[in-house]
């Protein structure tokens, strides 16, 4: 049990939890009381910092990292009212993410642990963002069907508990983020470009253009959008494609994107004839999606339930909520493996490649 011990006998479920997310591009900070839920949360993003190479560096991602630390440590602990005695343990992303960026947030997490003699616990960041949805006044219940579009993931999962992930289908190249970012650079639109692909999007008319829908009728629950990425590049190296196009391709392809990640998490929904559907991670921010999602559940009789939106993107509150949940597993059923364990005094892990499938 990593040797927490509660602040208030027989009522093991107190404590106050600091995450700490530096995965790749935002530097996220929160502090997690799991009686009074979430007492504050602050998040640098590195967008202009990286807009003008067209993409994150992770040289200066990791510097960036470094400066933001402790004054997003202060800006937390002011706004909860709360000092650094007040915390009972860390939380901190491990992986998958830019190997610099995730050695900053670790040995931080760490070395503050070993100060204030607290545990510091490695999270998955994409458990992270699996969870969030459960930081939500009307959180689902599990079990539910997890659908997880961040940047370079798109994933089926089935989540019967915390720790308790199977995976269903995922993207065999590119994932749905992915695709947005890179369509977004076919057509000019700058960095982040999911955001801005969306923008443009709004504007457009789907239909114009007719792109595919990859492995729609594969009969499983795999993903491809690299080949929906070729055929937008073909259609802006032809001869006939000008820049007034842009907007009808750009709702084109969210178009088609949208109903492949809708007929999958349907899919899957019918497989395990389970109809709560949870979205989380960056993508699922978008409103297109949303809409085909909620529309498709409602139809088969179930709902979809979604993070904040300030917690789509990557944040603090998502890691010190999952290190949380793990923590608190481990106190209510002692008798069982844990989930959380001590690492070695001095030593700290980060697994920028991390299978979500490995956890358990």
């Amino acid at each position: 049990m990593c040797g927490l011990q509660c602040k208030a006998p027989g009522r093991i479920s107190l404590m106050r939890i600091l995450g700490i997310e530096s995965s790749c591009d935002e530097t996220g900070l929160a502090l997690f009381d799991t009686e009074r839920g979430l007492l504050a949360h602050a998040v640098h993003s590195q967008v202009a910092m990286h807009e003008t190479y067209g993409g994150v560096v992770p040289e200066l991602a990791s510097r960036d990292h470094i400066r933001r630390l402790i004054p997003l440590l202060a800006q937390v602990l002011t706004e909860s009212r709360c000092t650094r005695a007040d915390i009972d343990a860390i939380a901190y992303t491990a992986g998958p993410g830019l190997a610099g960026a995730l050695l900053v947030g670790a040995s931080f997490a760490e070395s503050l642990g070993q100060a204030l003699g607290i545990p510091a616990l490695p999270v998955h960041h994409l458990e992270g963002h699996l969870l969030s949805p459960l930081l939500a006044e009307d959180a689902p219940a599990f079990p539910f069907i997890a659908l997880l579009v961040s940047g370079g993931h798109t994933q089926l999962m089935c989540v019967t508990d915390v720790g308790e992930y199977e995976l269903l289908g995922e993207s065999l190249d590119d994932a749905a983020g992915e695709a947005f970012d890179k369509t977004a650079k076919l057509l000019n639109l700058g960095y982040p470009g999911g955001p801005a692909l969306a923008k443009l999007a709004a504007t457009g008319k789907p239909g114009h253009f007719k792109l595919p829908r990859p492995m729609l009728h594969s009969g499983d629950l795999s993903f491809s959008f690299s080949g929906l990425k070729t055929a937008v590049l073909t259609l802006v190296r032809s001869d006939t494609f000008t820049a007034a196009d842009r907007a009808d391709l750009a709702a084109e392809f969210q178009e088609a994107v949208t109903e492949v990640i809708a007929a999958k998490a349907l899919m899957a929904c019918r497989q395990r004839r389970l109809f709560r559907l949870v979205v989380a991670g960056g993508v699922g921010a978008n409103l297109r999606l949303r809409e085909r999602l909620d529309a498709t559940l409602a139809a088969a009789g179930g709902r979809v339930f979604y993070p904040e939106l300030d917690l789509c993107t990557d944040n603090g509150a998502m890691i010190a909520f999952c290190g949380a949940q793990r923590l608190l597993k481990d106190m209510r059923t002692p008798s069982r493996k844990p989930m959380t364990a001590p690492l070695p005094q001095g030593a700290f892990v980060i697994r920028p490649r991390w299978p979500l499938d490995e956890l358990r």
